[in-house]
């Protein structure tokens, strides 16, 4: 699947190559690619990578075990997102989630604030040689393939993704997702692919873009000006866990399937509330998952009433009835 051209034999290239068995990965994003998320992507997808919400190596030195890397064996393959700034907390994070990742990528593209300001993420970008000493670290702790994801650059002044790309490789990193902005534009304005063709150009590893991939047109598109080996699709698929498979799709046959209509996605938006409230409990669960209404409901008829009643009820059989008449009206 990937473009192999100037890519080194090495053998943990030939292992990324074989774990990435698919031309599109499903993104991370804190709070949204959790367990149940990543579960539904893969019950579409049965190749894509899935790729863990940010996992903080500060907080995991401090609890062990949290509900962010709870795994089971159908996802798989999965890349686990770590974030830090300490080299040898980062390097304790990836040996202990080791056993259950097939990857390992490292945060240096989140634009938050709070992250940013604690040195993490895409703060990162403007100290490429303490983010080369996490590669390596990252690399002592896990025999896995070690991926990171960055954006072009702090601000539009400091836009020095391709030399930061070339440094994550000589360190060691074997994998790159790129976001298609700086960190000074978090995702406002539009992805700028073309200038992901450049970095593309400039490494030996594979190479995957990011940002503005909301449908198949989108993934194609982005696919032909950034050159790139692959698309990691996010925000995108809050609303519609069948996009990656379609994308997917498309690049194996150029056959566009068309997307769920708004009864499918009603009825998937009831199976991705009913797994939340299974995993964390109905009163958590339930208001977890607000977020995702406006993806899903997206589109429909009086959507702002449905989304206004959606987000502040906490009863469940009262959530259901909601969507069901909604959808009667639909139908």
């Amino acid at each position: 699947m990937l473009n192999q051209q100037n890519q080194p034999q090495t053998k943990h290239h030939n292992r990324v190559k074989e774990l990435i068995k698919s031309r599109v990965s499903l993104a991370p994003m804190a709070g949204i690619t959790d367990y149940v998320l990543r579960n539904l992507v893969r019950k579409y997808s049965k190749n894509c990578l899935l790729t863990t919400e940010m996992i903080s190596s500060e907080f995991l030195a401090q609890v062990r075990e949290t509900e962010i890397s709870k795994i089971d064996e159908s996802q798989h393959p999965v890349n686990f997102q770590i974030s830090g700034h300490k080299p040898e907390l980062m390097k304790s994070a990836a040996k202990y989630l080791s056993d259950r990742a097939d990857m390992i990528d490292i945060n240096m593209g989140c634009p938050v604030n709070k992250v940013v300001k604690g040195q993490d993420g895409c703060s990162l970008m403007r100290n490429p040689k303490l983010a080369a000493d996490i590669v390596q670290a990252v690399k002592e702790g896990t025999d896995k393939p070690v991926s990171v994801k960055f954006r072009l650059g702090y601000t539009f002044d400091e836009m020095n993704y391709i030399e930061f790309g070339q440094q994550m490789q000589e360190a060691g990193a074997e994998f790159i997702t790129i976001h298609g902005r700086t960190r000074s534009q978090f995702y406002s304005g539009k992805a700028d692919w073309g200038k992901i063709k450049l970095l593309k150009e400039n490494v030996d590893i594979p190479v995957f873009a990011n940002g503005d991939i909301t449908s198949v047109e989108t993934a194609q598109q982005c696919l032909e000006e950034s050159g790139a080996d692959g698309v990691a699709v996010g925000r995108a698929t809050m609303g519609d866990p069948t996009l990656i498979s379609r994308i997917e799709h498309y690049f194996s046959t150029g056959e566009v399937i068309k997307p769920p209509d708004q009864l499918e996605k009603f009825n998937m938006l009831k199976e991705h509330l009913d797994q939340e409230i299974e995993l964390r409990g109905e009163n958590i669960g339930i208001k977890f998952f607000r977020k995702f209404y406006p993806s899903y409901i997206s589109g429909v008829k009086n959507a702002a009433k449905l989304r206004s009643i959606l987000v502040v009820e906490e009863d469940y059989n009262k959530i259901i009835k909601t969507l069901a008449e909604f959808a009667k009206e639909l139908s």
